[in-house]
């Protein structure tokens, strides 16, 4: 077990499995599913991380008021007719028979490679966006790298 003396918040990396294993070496028979349960009664849950910790040098401040000049900008641009845009760009991804989030309906999984190693790839994309924000229009592409 692990944890965080400040905010009393405690972890384990060790699964239901692992623990019930180890708690059998000590003579204690339990299943994985009870062990849950345990865990969860002591106030355990399962958790994933979550991107809150920021390591921006600009202020919360700063930050707010980079937005409002960008949005006093939009607006000065919008009223005299001129074209407003949006871009986005997202994270690189391969390219390739690689796993990727999500999920389909299918009658058969899809079958991808078991690593993502970059020398496997055709490729790299970068998923990118422009939206037009006065014609309410946009349009997604890919920037591939090779």
């Amino acid at each position: 077990m692990a944890g965080d003396p400040v905010s009393g918040l405690r972890w384990t990396r060790k699964t239901t499995e692992k623990i019930a294993k180890e708690l059998e070496n000590l003579n204690i028979r339990v299943s994985p599913n009870t062990v849950g349960k345990l865990l969860k009664e002591m106030g355990f849950s399962l958790r994933v991380n979550h991107k809150k910790l920021s390591t921006s040098s600009v202020s919360p401040k700063e930050r707010d008021e980079q937005f409002a000049y960008i949005a006093q900008q939009r607006e000065r641009f919008a009223y005299t007719g001129a074209m407003v845009v949006s871009v986005d760009t997202k994270k690189r991804e391969l390219v390739g028979c690689f796993k990727n989030e999500g999920q389909i309906w299918s009658r058969q999984p899809v079958l991808v490679k078991d690593h993502d190693f970059r020398s496997q790839a055709e490729g790299i994309a970068i998923p990118c966006g422009i939206y037009d924000v006065l014609a309410n229009r946009g349009l997604s592409f890919y920037r591939h790298i090779l």
